[in-house]
């Protein structure tokens, strides 16, 4: 099994889902069962799926979570996009996610191009 604690993309992701915790407390109330629902959960199914492919026996699976984790990052950025248009997310915010986004994702696609 692999130490996922270990991979720089898990570490990313896991600073990412932290971040958008503590932003999406000041989210407006009438949000908790919609986008800040939604843009949680879509955060924390990265370092998840990055953590549960770690313990798959083959690559193969392995790289399926990966990309997995690629695609709820994509959603990820998608509702922090929202966020900020819909003024829940300053400007300052916004680049600061979109920067822990971007460096994610650059761990992701690195980590699934070396397991495929």
């Amino acid at each position: 099994m692999r130490n996922y604690k270990k991979s720089v993309a898990w570490q990313r992701a896991d600073d990412l889902v932290f971040e958008i915790y503590r932003v999406t407390r000041n989210f407006p109330n009438e949000e908790l069962y919609g986008i800040t629902s939604q843009i949680r959960r879509a955060a924390i199914s990265i370092p998840s799926n990055i953590a549960e492919g770690a313990g798959r026996e083959t690559d193969a699976d392995y790289a399926r979570f990966l990309c997995i984790a690629r695609g709820s990052l994509n959603e990820t950025e998608y509702f922090l996009y929202l966020s900020k248009r819909l003024g829940y997310l300053s400007n300052s915010e916004y680049e600061k996610l979109q920067e822990l986004v971007n460096r994610t994702f650059a761990a992701l696609h690195g980590l699934i191009k070396i397991i495929k």
